[in-house]
Formats: C-alpha cells, sequence, structure tokens
C-alpha cells in the first residue's frame, strides 16, 4: 500500500463482516494500482478515494458491499455496459464476492478512465440551475389589494427582493382563509405606512 493510505481505512475494513474484508481489501488495491497518486480519507463513515476531488468510494454493509466513482460520465459509461447498480448500489450491484466484479484488468481500466477525468478538470458534478423562486411570484390577492392603494403599491414597488419576499411567503404561508385575509390586511397596513415586514425588530 502506498505512503497515502489511510489507517482509519484499515479500521473500517477490519471491522467489517468476515465476507467484506477480501472484497474492500481488493478494491483498495485495485484503486492504489489504476491511480499511484490517489489519496486515501473517510467521508460519512466510508472510505473515500481523492485525486484532484472525490475520485471513488466503497463501502460494507451487512450482507454486500458497494463501489462506485464520483464522476458523471463515469456514470455514463457504467450504466451503458454493466447497468444500472441494483437498487442504486454504487455502479457494480450488491457485491458479495469478488466473483461479483469485472476482471482485474477492466476494474483498472475504468479506475484509469476515471482519473484521467477527474485530472481533465471536467467538473464531476454540472453546477445545478438555479430554480426559480417562486416566492417571487407576487399572489394574485395580493396584487388585487396593491392596485386598490397606491401607497402601499408604491412601497411595495421600491422595496428591495428580499423585503418583497419576506411578505410573499408570509401571506403564502397561511394555512387557512381567515389567515390569508387577515395577513394580506396587515400587509397593506404596513405597506401603505412605508414598513417592511419585520419593522418591529429594525430597532432592537
Amino acid at each position: 500500500m502506498s505512503h497515502q493510505a489511510d489507517p482509519r481505512i484499515d479500521a473500517y475494513i477490519a471491522r467489517s463482516a468476515e465476507f467484506a474484508k477480501p472484497i474492500l481489501r481488493h478494491l483498495r488495491k485495485l484503486v492504489h494500482r489504476g491511480c499511484p497518486e490517489v489519496e486515501e480519507t473517510m467521508k460519512w463513515s466510508m472510505p473515500f478515494f481523492m485525486h484532484h476531488g472525490i475520485l471513488c468510494h466503497l463501502a460494507a454493509f451487512k450482507a454486500h458491499c458497494s463501489f462506485g466513482f464520483r464522476h458523471q460520465v463515469m456514470e455514463t459509461i457504467l450504466d451503458r455496459e454493466l447497468g444500472k447498480g441494483e437498487d442504486g448500489m454504487g455502479h457494480f450491484g450488491r457485491i458479495t464476492s469478488l466473483a461479483d466484479l469485472p476482471a482485474d484488468r477492466t476494474m483498472l481500466g475504468y479506475i484509469h478512465q476515471a482519473a484521467k477525468l477527474m485530472e481533465s478538470g471536467r467538473p464531476a458534478r454540472p453546477a445545478p440551475k438555479p430554480k426559480p423562486k417562486s416566492a417571487d411570484v407576487v399572489p394574485a390577492v395580493l396584487s388585487a389589494a396593491l392596485r386598490k392603494n397606491k401607497a402601499a403599491a408604491a412601497t411595495f414597488a421600491k422595496f428591495s427582493p428580499s423585503h418583497r419576499r419576506e411578505y410573499i411567503e408570509w401571506i403564502n404561508g397561511a394555512k387557512r382563509d381567515e389567515t390569508r385575509e387577515k395577513r394580506l390586511a396587515t400587509t397593506i397596513e404596513w405597506l401603505g405606512a412605508g414598513k417592511p415586514r419585520h419593522w418591529k425588530y429594525m430597532n432592537c
């Protein structure tokens, strides 16, 4: 084992079920052979292998082990070649013995390919697209009330998005019609006076 070995992974393997120990040791060796520069660590109580980010991870459970890569391109490749891991357990399904794994040469090829992807700088996971904030959509009842009160409408228009959102979320959060009507009336009153939703606490 290389100098990057983490003793916490030794301990993890030692306390794993007997069937899992040879699987974990073998996978660990393959990762180091496929990517000699890899570094080990523990995350979320499981062994992880780092190389320009998370390269791969392994885990042992009561009756099976799992092994998976982080990079999404590897997920696409392995899903195409091997099929989806059973019950979402890594990319190789429920591993109960070494016979459940592809040949060492194949595994080393996967590991080497994953390492090259990490080295490329291509994000392992694409940045999530920002979701539209539904809280920024003015509810119809508030729009109607603002049309009837010019002072409140002027205040609401001048407010920052965060101040407007506080009122919108307050009204949308009402579970009963009576509560919504009461909050709406208070909103128009406070807006008419130029007050933000939490004005009572601003001088505290």
